[in-house]
């Protein structure tokens, strides 16, 4: 019997609604010959990082296809998997390396599970695609970088569902242990209704890469794709995101508005493209809750990486690092989490996944959520850019897209340099963000 056709024609029938529920793929894929097709679409650290956590699952699993905009990329990430895993893993001949800006889509043909970590920008049309296609789908985050795409994920991920296709995305405080064991007892009660908090990603900052000669400029935003908003959308999308999904998993909802600062004071040279490198935003929330937001890159000051939250019965402290604290009014410990022995988070979002499909289940849905928490960031980004008070309903319905018109390594993306090689930056007061 062969699995494999009996997984794409199931998909099939669920893509044309002959299948509507149970959501029921053959437990076919824990053994046997037939192994779940996977294809890595953006080779950088993050996507190799994810198909290795793809292998320690366990499950019977093969990388097929590859794709980048970047050949160099492409083969830098194939070595170091190929060298861990060989052949019985990895097959990927010459033909199913794809290369450059539409490679993503015969890449996902060849899988029945893909793997987007291209830069955030490209993430919409690389989803639209890998559900259009009636893949499962594990995807970074943040999922876009201005509104336009936002609208896209969203439509995408009804899509997902309607087709019941497990989408994981990789805001991996959802299935860390101590966010899931803390924020359960919150929503439960026991710290009260949460009223105010506080949540930050502050560190000294990133990579850079440095320009070099012959470079068109699409190619240089692209290698050094995290200073360019079409491409990351600040840092406060691409790192704060992971915080301010924490807050709206506790609220369960998602801010009306939002109002900020920010600015480049110290990593203001050329090489920092057009982002800010701090941003202080406070979000309000339909019932009142208040939460500042904040985020910057200044190598040599005081790191900080967490989230506490005020209720009216007690308060709550989370971090990375496995803690996961509660107190009543008075001070006493309520909970206090253990993380010994709690598995990596990065690794049980694809042990999560892998499992519902080999027991052919639809389970995840992140899609969706991870859409608004990205639309949270830009609301903030909208704020500090903009020095406005801006509105949720507003900034979601932006016509601003940020892509250049034609992706192509001649053409030219929307922001350039100027004769110095400095970029234009926001102007609070005067740039325009819807």
């Amino acid at each position: 019997m062969n699995h494999r056709r009996n997984f794409i024609k199931t998909s099939a029938l669920i893509a044309g609604g002959a299948m509507i529920s149970p959501f029921a793929l053959p437990k076919a894929f824990a053994s046997g010959d037939d192994a779940i097709k996977i294809a890595l679409i953006g080779c950088g650290g993050r996507g190799t990082g994810a198909v290795f956590q793809a292998f320690e699952t366990g499950y019977n699993i093969k990388l097929v296809a590859m794709a980048d905009a970047f050949r160099d990329r492409l083969e830098g990430s194939y070595k170091p998997i190929f060298d861990k895993y060989g052949k019985e893993k990895v097959e990927v001949p010459e033909e199913k390396k794809f290369v450059g800006f539409d490679a993503y889509k015969d890449a996902i043909k060849e899988a029945d599970v893909v793997i987007l970590a291209a830069p955030p920008g490209f993430r919409p049309d690389h989803f639209q695609e890998a559900i259009r296609q009636n893949k499962q789908v594990f995807m970074e985050k943040p999922v876009a970088t201005d509104a336009v795409g936002i609208r896209k994920v969203l439509d995408a991920a009804k899509e997902a569902s309607e087709k019941k296709l497990n989408v994981v995305v990789g805001l991996q405080r959802r299935y860390q242990d101590s966010y899931v064991e803390t924020i359960k007892r919150i929503h439960d009660g026991a710290i009260g209704d949460i009223v105010s908090g506080q949540v930050y990603w502050n560190d000294a900052g990133v990579w850079v890469k440095q320009r070099e000669a012959g470079m068109t400029e699409m190619e240089y935003q692209m290698r050094n794709w995290y200073y360019f908003n079409w491409l990351c959308g600040d840092h406060i999308v691409e790192q704060h995101v992971h915080n301010l999904d924490v807050v709206n998993w506790i609220k369960g909802a998602y801010p009306i508005k939002a109002e900020g600062t920010g600015g480049r004071f110290i990593r203001n040279g050329k090489e920092h493209g057009e982002i800010f490198d701090h941003h202080s935003v406070t979000y309000t929330y339909e019932d009142g809750t208040v939460i500042l937001g904040e985020c910057r890159h200044f190598p040599g000051a005081h790191n900080r990486v967490d989230e506490t939250f005020q209720g009216t019965n007690g308060r709550a402290y989370l971090n990375a690092g496995n803690k996961g604290q509660l107190w009543d009014r008075n001070g006493n410990v309520l909970y206090n989490h253990d993380g010994k022995g709690n598995k990596n988070p990065y690794q049980k979002e694809h042990d999560m996944l892998f499992k519902a499909i080999v027991d052919g289940e639809f389970k995840y849905q992140d899609a969706e959520h991870a859409a608004k928490s990205t639309m949270t960031a830009i609301l903030g980004r909208n704020a500090t850019y903009s020095g406005k008070v801006v509105q949720w309903d507003e900034a979601l319905q932006s016509e601003i897209s940020l892509m250049p018109a034609r992706l192509d390594w001649n053409s030219n993306p929307q922001v350039l340099p100027d004769d110095a090689g400095y970029y234009p930056i926001a102007l609070p007061g005067k740039t325009k963000v819807i």
